[in-house]
């Protein structure tokens, strides 16, 4: 390949879409005063994170939405090469958005809803597609330990293509006391960082996997360094990691924050407003899809690194005193973690340090929290 491919070069600006996302969050923020008459009100530290909260008598209601983004439409291609709809795998990414960042609050998951727009409605017709995505969706639900609440299902003729679809969703969870909340201000200088494994690109990077792919002759067949279809190792599921702050909460374990590592890559790891200096000594080894990325697209290790989440889905803040019992947590849930840095009071603004890559990033390289 001759031409750098980034994200924008797919379609995908964060310099134009984060100030919108800074200006709704302004506007928004004025709304606050409307659930007064229910004696109900916002927590303001809950705005920019990844999770909205609402402060009850006992303890917070919390409220996200999410989409899957055009991963989709990855799995419609590679339906058409394997016979298979990997509509199950996409439901689980989506759920996976929902309630990961549901939980870097604190807040565990009460219900799910679904939102499945068509460009027309035949798209219904395929049975095997229609199966797998409502088994995928209750596993993952299962997974989370959330009701399946309902959803909607409307058609969008002129607005979504006619053979594809936007599938996304939206949870409510619930902390049930006051002090299980977890916020930026608990971090303290000599945290340690716990980064927890992957399962590839999850469901950011899509748009620039779909932008690569058309320069690779034969597409989605390509092999990647496994012996895997690239197709079929962009499609593996997201890892839901509601159990882990499950079982950090029912053994009293104090998580001082929670990130979780999407768009902007390892950058959210300094997502916090705090001004801290964030080291990371030790990452996981590079996964074969993002070594097949990296090749076809010509970014460096330090665009790698803002642009996909290269191995690492969930960042963990706390106390070197409960790193051990975490890790065990971890370990008992099928979860490869490590213990991978610690933060630090920064002389300036925050910043972040891979160590291991030698990869510098200014609090300024992200604008959105």
């Amino acid at each position: 390949m001759g031409n750098k491919i980034d994200y924008k070069s797919s379609g995908v600006h964060y310099d134009l879409l984060d100030p919108f996302k800074i200006s709704a969050q302004k506007a928004a923020s004025s709304t606050d005063g409307n659930i007064d008459y229910l004696n109900l009100k916002e927590v303001s530290q809950s705005r920019g994170e990844s999770a909205f909260l609402i402060e009850t008598d006992t303890g917070y209601i919390a409220h996200v939405e999410e989409t899957l983004g055009t991963k989709n439409l990855i799995a419609d291609s590679m339906y058409k090469i394997t016979n298979k709809s990997y509509y199950d795998q996409i439901a689980q990414d989506t759920v996976a958005a929902i309630v990961n960042d549901l939980i870097t609050m604190g807040a565990l998951p009460i219900s799910l809803a679904m939102h499945l727009a068509v460009g027309d409605s035949h798209w219904f017709e395929d049975e095997n597609r229609q199966h797998d995505l409502v088994t995928g969706w209750k596993k993952s639900c299962d997974l989370s330990s959330a009701l399946w609440a309902g959803g909607e299902t409307p058609t969008l003729k002129g607005i979504v293509e006619p053979n594809t679809c936007l599938l996304s969703g939206s949870a409510v969870g619930i902390i049930q006391k006051k002090d299980q909340m977890i916020r930026s201000s608990n971090l303290k200088s000599g945290d340690r960082i716990i980064l927890l494994e992957s399962s590839g690109i999850h469901a950011n990077g899509a748009s620039l996997c779909r932008k690569i792919v058309t320069e690779l002759s034969d597409g989605y067949r390509t092999k990647i360094s496994d012996g895997r279809m690239f197709g079929e190792a962009i499609l593996d599921p997201s890892i839901i990691y509601v159990p882990i702050l499950k079982e950090c909460v029912a053994q009293n374990i104090r998580l001082h924050y929670i990130s979780h590592i999407t768009g902007h890559g390892l950058r959210k790891i300094m997502r916090a407003v705090e001004p801290f200096h964030y080291v990371i000594e030790n990452i996981f080894k590079s996964l074969p899809i993002f070594d097949f990325l990296q090749e076809k697209s010509g970014l460096d290790d330090k665009e790698m690194y803002a642009t996909f989440n290269m191995g690492v889905g969930f960042a963990l803040y706390l106390s070197s005193d409960d790193v051990s019992q975490v890790l065990d947590i971890c370990a008992e849930n099928n979860i490869k973690a490590i213990d991978a840095g610690y933060i630090e009071e920064s002389k300036g603004a925050k910043n972040l340090s891979i160590v291991a890559k030698k990869i510098e990033y200014s609090g300024e390289s992200l604008a959105v929290r």
